[in-house]
């Protein structure tokens, strides 16, 4: 582990044993943050960004799931080692996490004010339940809730989509941890209330100096918010850089396609053009090969895509996974993505 990283994330494996078969969800990734900084985990639905997330945190239910090997290295201490009353000490005091939905990350039958001043005294015991809940209305205060001492009386379902939301972040932060795992967190929020949630987080991470692990699927959100980007496909981290990088270079044509499908950022509808997509599926996870997993779509697959590549080094700190761009240098078949701002980013 480097001494800059504060998570390092080494040959993670997170597989689940169904009926039909073993589902190799996350098969050997590896990606490091350092403090205060952001990285994005990108790519479509079902590529096991948030398995990773819940395999960090030890939140996945075991059986079905197994982390069957590598580390996940905190502050020096490798988290898959901990026993579980020790993890507990971590999660959500040294590392917090907010999860997709919030209407259902709350208890509809305890107040905003409890919910917040719980994950509190989990971690202080010995506080008092008055100062506990004078904690919470602070941290309710500094996620922008109005009149906090009002709104910790209230239940969940007196509050918008986007107070829930800034009421979750509240519950995250309030331990002070050093990193936040934020899992698609603005997922289910409209445009407006989305921007005020990015803000949030990213005045937060400055204000604290958090480490901010991104899940999205987003390509807008990881342009406004990531210092670095690992591009996801099908269990595998098939391409990492610094975000200004995958934007203005990407090297595998996975993450090509990714950034051809966005629409022109400020482009009137008469002038956009349509937009490129990426045929076929992605595999399920039961039926991984041992191959480029990406082949199947790759309109570059050729005999040598049997075997699976391995991420190599393209100058600096991009690194992809094909073996196309190792012969060429670059894969050529798209055109260059377009660079500027997330204003009109599309999803993936």
């Amino acid at each position: 582990m480097s001494e800059e990283s504060l998570l390092e994330v080494r040959n993670l494996r997170t597989y689940f044993h169904t009926d039909a078969g073993v589902a190799r969800a996350v098969d050997d990734i590896s990606f490091s943050i350092g403090a205060g900084q952001c990285l994005a985990l990108v790519g479509e639905s079902g590529c096991g960004k948030s398995v990773t997330s819940l395999s960090i945190m030890r939140l996945l239910q075991e059986p079905p799931a197994r982390v069957a090997g590598g580390e996940v290295r905190f502050a020096g201490r490798d988290l898959l080692k901990l026993e579980p009353d020790e993890m507990c000490k971590v999660r959500g005091a040294e590392i917090s996490m907010i999860f997709q939905e919030p209407q259902a990350a709350l208890n509809p039958v305890f107040t905003i004010g409890d919910q917040v001043a719980e994950a509190y005294l989990v971690h202080h015991p010995e506080a008092r339940a008055k100062d506990a809940m004078d904690r919470a209305v602070d941290a309710l205060r500094s996620v922008g809730i109005p009149d906090p001492g009002r709104r910790a009386l209230d239940y969940p379902h007196q509050l918008s989509g986007g107070m829930k939301q800034r009421v979750c972040i509240a519950i995250a932060l309030i331990c002070e941890p050093k990193l936040l795992v934020a899992d698609e967190p603005t997922t289910a929020l409209d445009v407006t209330i989305q921007a005020q949630i990015l803000d949030l987080l990213r005045d937060m991470q400055q204000k604290r100096g958090l480490a901010l692990l991104l899940i999205t699927h987003d390509l807008g959100i990881v342009a406004e918010m990531a210092e670095r980007t690992c591009v996801m496909y099908a269990g595998k981290i098939v391409e990492s850089a610094p975000t200004s990088e995958i934007f203005a270079r990407p090297l595998h044509p996975y993450t090509q396609g990714l950034l051809r499908a966005r629409p022109e950022p400020g482009s009137s509808l008469r002038d956009r053009r349509r937009l490129a997509v990426i045929p076929g599926m992605v595999p399920a996870a039961t039926q991984f090969k041992d191959d480029c997993r990406f082949r199947p779509r790759c309109p570059l697959a050729g005999d040598l895509c049997h075997e699976e590549p391995k991420l190599e080094a393209f100058g600096g700190e991009h690194r992809a996974a094909c073996w196309y761009t190792r012969r060429e240098g670059i894969a050529a078949w798209a055109e260059p993505a377009r660079t500027g701002n997330n204003q009109g980013g599309a999803d993936v």
